[in-house]
């Protein structure tokens, strides 16, 4: 049986290869851009500010990722770390701490493509 891989840098699925066939259970990584590029300090400090930007907002509000790119790096070209911060949603998502939206509805962040929002999880909440 194989079970879904998440890439642990950029959350994306992984798709099987057969390639991988013997190596399935260690697979961690979507490419070798990520294996490189691996987790860092500034990416888990990316995580925790949309987690603190959604938890000052009301209970039902999103956020855009923009957002959290211009509050962390007002300094700089936030435009250019803004797939820093998609990244950090999509790990989130597949957590379970946060939704993706599209339109007001929950989407897949490997599939997602256009503008986004973030949301923060009701947990308890009855899904339809």
């Amino acid at each position: 049986m194989r079970v879904e891989r998440v890439c642990r840098v950029c959350g994306r699925g992984i798709s099987w290869r057969r390639k991988w066939s013997r190596d399935w259970d260690n697979i961690q990584y979507c490419s070798d851009a990520c294996r490189s590029r691996g987790l860092t300090r500034r990416d888990m400090d990316v995580e925790q500010a949309i987690l603190e930007l959604l938890e000052r907002r009301a209970v039902d509000t999103s956020i855009c990722p923009s957002e959290v790119a211009r509050t962390l790096f007002a300094d700089g070209d936030w435009r250019a770390e803004m797939e820093r911060v998609r990244m950090a949603a999509r790990r989130l998502q597949r957590a379970g701490r946060i939704e993706i939206m599209q339109r007001g509805h929950s989407v897949d962040p490997s599939r997602a493509k256009g503008p986004i929002r973030l949301k923060l999880r009701q947990f308890g909440a009855i899904q339809a």
